[in-house]
């Protein structure tokens, strides 16, 4: 992750429990902001949603987002990524939905539902932080 400061990888790293807030417009222009969570990967962010969700819709055919990961410890410590959906992948999507699951709440998904699972690979961009490091 080569554009996240050595001193804010703790929040993307694989025992990370920070929430992502993920921002996107929809059709209409309208923000939408939802709260999800991420895994980071190879300089990438890595989001999941089913098929047919707004999320969904949106990534296929307007990949800009943003996102702030908040340190679920020190509110006042954040991540604000702004990037774009560079990949959608159905392979793996369910495994990684458990993956999430398992680090987030320590067990996998309780009932992913009929829908299939979606994951989005969103390519880092631009980083600012809080605090600015000294």
């Amino acid at each position: 992750m080569q554009l996240i400061p050595p001193e804010f990888q703790d929040l993307v790293g694989p025992n990370s429990k920070a929430i992502g807030y993920l921002a996107f417009t929809l059709k209409d222009g309208a923000p939408i902001i939802a709260p999800i969570w991420f895994s980071a990967e190879d300089g990438y962010i890595w989001v999941n949603s089913s098929e047919g969700t707004l999320k969904d819709k949106r990534f296929k055919t307007m990949p800009p987002v943003a996102l702030v990961i908040q340190d679920p410890v020190d509110r006042y410590r954040y991540l604000q990524i702004r990037g774009r959906v560079v990949a959608v992948q159905y392979d793996g999507a369910l495994e990684h939905l458990h993956a999430l699951s398992r680090c987030y709440d320590g067990q996998d998904f309780d009932d992913p539902g009929p829908t299939p699972r979606v994951m989005y690979k969103i390519e880092i961009e631009k980083v600012n932080v809080f605090p600015t490091p000294e």
